[in-house]
This record gives structure tokens, sequence and C-alpha cells, in this order.
């Protein structure tokens, strides 16, 4: 029987959390191209700007996700992973809903984000839809870019 998940904020110091993001680096790196790669690292996911959250299952981390505040009622979604082991079990859902509700929370009146363009990204991406998020033009500092999309939604 699985340990029941928890979602928590970390402060991203345990080794766990580091090798955990690492893997999630590694994999964007073998997906996307380097000029195309938007993920934060660790150092990054540390600065102030950030609420970053891991999903605990036991001693293991099973996923992960963050907020970058953009201004004062604009951030940005970050990080999100799940554990391939736990792909399509509920956790990237179940973390999504905490998250909004924590946007919402802080002030937020909108939530957005930057996701791969291919089919590696394709789940990310339904995801995103299912929980109200639609496509729009970049966003902050991005620009038009091939292999990214674009979404967003009001909080």
């Amino acid at each position: 029987m699985e340990a029941r998940m928890e979602i928590v904020v970390d402060d991203l110091s345990g080794p766990r959390i580091a090798e955990f993001l690492a893997e999630h680096l590694r994999q964007l790196r073998a997906t996307s191209p380097p000029e195309s790669k938007h993920a934060l690292d660790l150092e990054d996911l540390r600065k102030p700007d950030v609420t970053f959250w891991s999903v605990r299952s036991g001693e293991s981390v099973v996923g992960c996700g963050a907020i970058k505040r953009l201004d004062l009622e604009h951030g940005e979604l970050k990080s999100m992973r799940t554990s391939p082991d736990h792909a399509r079990g509920g956790i990237a859902s179940g973390l999504l809903e905490h998250i909004l509700a924590e946007a919402w929370r802080m002030g937020l009146t909108r939530l957005s984000l930057e996701t791969g363009s291919d089919e590696f990204f394709l789940p990310a991406r339904r995801l995103y839809e299912k929980f109200g998020f639609s496509y729009c033009e970049p966003f902050a500092d991005y620009r038009p870019d091939p292999n990214s999309v674009f979404m967003t939604r009001t909080l």
C-alpha cells in the first residue's frame, strides 16, 4: 500500500528534492533545445519571489511545482513535474489544484505558464487545459519560440 501523499512548502535544502530536480532538468535537456529550456535550477528556485512545493509519499519525492511571482497580481507556474513512476496517478492534478488555491490566497489574479510544444509535453498541456488554462501570447520576458507554448488563466 502506497503511503499518503503530502504537499509541503519545500525550502529545497534536502538531497531528495535536489536529485528530483536534477532529473527534471536532465529530462528537459533531452527533449528541448538549450535555447528553449526555461526551467529554473535549484538556485533560482530558492529566490524570494518563488514558492516551491514538493509532493511526498513517505520519504520519496513524487512531484513538485512552484509559483514565481511576476508582479503583485500575476504569477508564473514553474517546475511542475511528477515522477515517471507515478505518472497518471492524480499527483499532478492534486498539486495543480493546491497551487491554484495557494496562488489565489497569495492575492494573485492571473497564473501563466510556458511549456513545450512537442508531443512529449502533450500530457502537460492537456492537464493545464483541464484546469482552465488557455493559450496566450508570450508573457514576462518570453519571446515567441516554436518549441514553446504559453498558457494563462484568471483566478
